[in-house]
């Protein structure tokens, strides 16, 4: 429609101009001796027109043909520059597709064109990651930076990641320090550091990220749970030597933090060290919190200074888990503790009914030969080698 309105536009134009033209009479005279010349008007005004068009052609194509050279190598960047971003998309596209050796390629060639050299580098260096190259790797992460200071918090975030794959923990440590001098750490870069700790072992660095993360919602509460249970574990460990320090350990351990898991790690270094009562006392608390077979089972290792009141607390479990085989046999072992032989005889009978076991086998067969039932041993001896075999 707009090119329809402009073409009714011009051939009025024309129609004005030529009514115009027809009803001028007058004329233009040129004196060039000896020579007079007479022109009309109208002609006079459209050879002016023609001319001063053929003169702006005439100048243009002379100015084009000036400036071809200029314009071809123009015309060369912009294809080069066209081809660098391209071989950068495809760096990109290749990289999340898991073409590695490809994305390495295309982001080498984006690099030596100039096309955001610095991400092209980082591309580079997380493909040379991936086909485990590690002078690669280097040579790429060397250029990150080069060229632009911004991407050099990238640069640290995939070089820790880099150590932390390689196993080289501390190496990851010491660049995710770096990244913190320069932006501070972000949720990502927290739980990098947190894989960090847990490979050099500094468990109560862990235990601050954990909690850090949890609290931020960045760490699902079950995954957290168990980095937790896991750091307590070997921060007793590091400390079961010494009964004192396991003590105040223990007692700085939140509540929400404590779980039959971490109860067990401490009763056996508190048994270890010979603090049966201390070991006793925690096995009663969290048992009467929370039920555990396997923490039961160790009760009937506790050989504390009062192993009646372990049996009288032991029984009292017993209406409510009837059906659990361990406790059945931690009764047998602290009767049998006690000489208290024919319960422990009974409980550990019970006990093999429900679940034939070959800690109960020889439980009852070294009960036999404590009460000189030798001939009613050595069945349970067989029974119990049969199972090892």
């Amino acid at each position: 429609m707009r090119g329809l309105l402009w073409l009714l536009a011009l051939f009025a134009l024309a129609v004005g101009i030529s009514l115009a033209a027809r009803f001028n009479d007058g004329y233009l005279l040129l004196v060039v001796p000896p020579y007079r010349i007479e022109v009309a008007l109208t002609l006079a005004i459209f050879l002016f027109f023609a001319a001063f068009v053929l003169l702006y052609a005439l100048l243009h194509a002379i100015g084009l043909t000036l400036s071809l050279p200029n314009r071809v190598s123009a015309f060369r960047a912009r294809r080069r520059r066209e081809k660098a971003a391209a071989s950068f998309h495809e760096a990109v596209r290749l990289l999340f597709e898991g073409r590695f050796t490809q994305a390495l390629s295309k982001a080498a060639e984006a690099y030596t064109t100039g096309q955001s050299p610095g991400m092209a580098a980082l591309i580079a260096a997380r493909a040379a990651q991936r086909l485990r190259e590690p002078e690669k790797e280097k040579e790429w992460l060397d250029r990150v930076s080069v060229g632009d200071r911004k991407l050099e918090p990238a640069r640290l975030m995939l070089q820790a990641e880099i150590a932390i794959d390689r196993g080289q923990f501390q190496d990851a440590t010491a660049a995710l320090h770096d990244l913190q001098n320069l932006t501070g750490r972000h949720i990502a870069a927290l739980r990098l550091e947190l894989r960090a700790q847990q490979g050099c072992g500094n468990w109560q660095e862990v235990l601050r990220l954990a909690r850090l993360l949890e609290k931020r919602e960045a760490l699902l509460p079950e995954p957290a749970q168990e980095i937790k249970t896991k750091a307590h574990q070997e921060n007793i460990r590091q400390l079961q030597s010494d009964k004192s320090q396991l003590l105040d350990y223990l007692r700085q351990v939140p509540a929400r933090e404590r779980s039959p898991r971490l109860t067990y790690t401490s009763a056996e270094a508190f048994l270890e060290h010979g603090a049966d009562d201390e070991a006793q006392r925690l096995i009663e608390k969290q048992l009467d919190t929370q039920w555990d077979s396997a923490l039961v089972q160790l009760y009937g290792q506790v050989r504390g200074s009062d192993l009646t009141s372990c049996i009288a607390r032991a029984e009292k479990w017993l209406p409510q888990h009837p059906d659990d085989a361990r406790l059945l046999l931690t009764l047998g072992r602290l009767c049998v503790a006690q000489r208290l032989w024919g319960k422990a005889q009974i409980y550990l009978e019970a006990s093999l009914s429900l679940h034939d076991q070959r800690a109960v086998r020889l439980e009852l067969a070294r009960l036999f030969e404590r009460t000189e039932r030798s001939d009613e041993a050595m069945p349970h001896y067989r029974a119990a080698a049969e199972q090892v075999a």
